[in-house]
């Protein structure tokens, strides 16, 4: 699939919600870059980033959790798996992925981001972006990563930098891009054996 990029988000967001809008932007401009999107493959953000990749030609995959409720398959997946944990369906959405987004959502949103700062922060993954979307949804939670955890010293001095935000999908995937040519040696142009090269 190339190089994927994994946006995380609430499933209970419909198509009129503005967080919908701003998921299916960043699909979008994800997969015009050259990025495959993964997300969990479920409703709400999760399908308005495939949407977003599907609906200009892009890759899209979905990770699918098994659920009593809330959790359905989107139809904007072009590959699909589903998992019966969410241990194992973590581990699919980091593995393949050169950066992490994260739009409003709930636990399962935290879960997964934290999991992945917790990654970059004890290189497990290597410096990987962590972009979180909506400047306002997440101000109380890096007010209280700068405001608490730096200042009680249960994260080092610049941990609370892992997390950048942003409320524009211009520069969420300009961050992603960047990182991915600086550090894993993607570039422009046409691809030699074995390289990825991103698209425009």
């Amino acid at each position: 699939m190339g190089p994927c990029v994994t946006v995380f988000g609430s499933a209970r967001f419909k198509a009129d919600h503005p967080y919908y809008e701003l998921g299916r932007e960043v699909g979008a401009r994800l997969a015009r870059r050259g990025f495959a999107v993964m997300t969990g493959g479920g409703p709400g953000i999760m399908e308005a980033a495939n949407r977003g990749a599907k609906e200009v030609g892009g890759r899209s995959i979905g990770c699918n959790i098994e659920l009593p409720h809330e959790q359905r398959a989107n139809p904007y997946v072009d590959h699909f798996v589903t998992f019966r944990h969410f241990y194992v369906r973590k581990v699919m959405l980091v593995k393949y992925s050169y950066a992490f987004i994260a739009l409003p959502g709930g636990f399962g949103t935290l879960d997964e981001m934290f999991e992945i700062a917790t990654l970059v922060q004890t290189g497990k993954v290597q410096e990987f972006p962590i972009v979180l979307m909506g400047r306002e949804y997440w101000r109380p939670l890096t007010d209280f990563v700068r405001n608490r955890l730096l200042v009680e010293g249960t994260i080092d001095p610049g941990d609370e930098q892992r997390l950048q935000v942003t409320d524009s999908p211009e520069e969420a995937v300009d961050l992603v891009a960047g990182a991915a040519m600086r550090r894993f040696g993607l570039g422009y142009g046409p691809p030699p054996r074995r390289r990825w090269y991103l698209g425009e």
